[in-house]
């Protein structure tokens, strides 16, 4: 196979200098903000279609889960997104070598602790689906909290960076509260509710593998007990069980999937489609007073204000990081309950 093209060499070299640019920029901000993990490029150049996310100084855990801080090294996940033609797959890997070579090598990164993803559209669970068994498993820490992420062997780390700011919110809000996290993943929401002092906090997902990664943020951060349950179940047969049982929570956070299709539920879930008997499904559940945090990645939704009697506020920009470029990446809407009928039954 030929080496690189000067078009390749010459898209290296660009590439090179933002990511450089933008690494210096947000070294010093995500110190500040004791975050380890952080986007330094996002689709800045459209020739070279590519999420790169920097885990810097990142941990690991000894055999017993316990935090191992001596030795940390950087890792760096370059994600190719898919390009709107066809490309050789061989000239394409070529390719997205000789790109995670150079910003491995601008960084300092080593090679072995560099990992390349290619993110294609995705239907139904395949964004959760095992791409391998390489278990490079890392500890990165936000906000002070410790969180387990593999960079190797899922499309995503168990960690959305993007979710950044929304967290904090979760944790700014959540003091005495009864929490419910609904499609909970690996229970980031859940980490930061507890940690602002939170009541109790309801983690919900289908998955159990997802399930068993939670419990083991949870125990990192060291919210153990019968405080902070983790329940299997699809997040539709959840919410009408509990309201059905009169259970209400004060905050619940919603952030499902585009779209899912599960051999354990009677149905498919399409977020275009189902958000708003979601949201009224969780309006069932909340308590008066309370809050709701609905949050989508769907370009495609919809959002209609009628359905809330101007209790809705949109918090998409402010719940957007600096370190992301892409500004419709998700949008993200907080609706207050000041009764229990905040949803138009219109």
């Amino acid at each position: 196979m030929p080496g690189p093209s000067a078009k390749e060499l010459g898209q290296a070299g660009f590439l090179r200098n933002r990511v450089a640019k933008n690494e210096k920029h947000q070294r010093k901000w995500a110190r500040n903000a004791g975050i380890s993990a952080f986007r330094v490029y996002d689709k800045d150049i459209p020739e070279i279609p590519l999420a790169i996310d920097l885990f810097r100084n990142t941990g690991e855990l000894d055999g017993t889960g316990c935090l191992i801080e001596a030795g940390q090294r950087d890792c760096l996940l370059i994600a190719l997104y898919e390009r709107p033609y066809e490309k050789d797959p061989e000239l394409e890997e070529q390719w997205l070598g000789l790109m995670a070579q150079t910003v491995a090598g601008c960084l300092g990164v080593e090679e072995e602790l560099t990992f390349t993803k290619h993110r294609r559209r995705q239907r139904g669970l395949a964004q959760y689906e095992r791409l391998g068994s390489g278990h490079a498993e890392r500890v990165v820490t936000e906000g002070g909290h410790h969180f387990i992420v593999n960079l190797s062997d899922y499309l995503d780390t168990g960690l959305f960076l993007d979710h950044r700011p929304t967290r904090g919110l979760v944790e700014a809000t959540s003091a005495g509260l009864r929490v419910l996290n609904l499609f909970c993943y690996t229970a980031s929401f859940s980490v930061y509710a507890a940690a602002g002092g939170a009541r109790e906090v309801t983690s919900v997902d289908l998955s159990n593998t997802y399930l068993a990664w939670a419990r083991r943020n949870l125990d990192l951060n060291g919210f153990k007990g019968p405080a902070f349950p983790l329940i299997r179940s699809d997040v539709r047969a959840f919410l009408s069980r509990a309201k059905d049982s009169g259970r209400t929570w004060d905050l619940i956070i919603a952030d499902p999937p585009t779209f899912s299709n599960s051999s354990a539920t009677e149905r498919d879930f399409d977020v275009n489609r189902d958000w708003p008997e979601l949201l009224a499904s969780c309006q069932g559940v909340l308590a008066g007073g309370g809050t709701l945090l609905f949050s989508s990645n769907s370009r495609k939704l919809k959002w209609d204000s009628l359905l809330f009697a101007g209790l809705d506020e949109d918090l998409s920009e402010s719940c957007l990081p600096p370190d992301f470029r892409d500004r419709r990446i998700r949008r993200t809407w907080r609706i207050n309950s000041a009764s229990h009928n905040f949803l138009s039954k219109g």
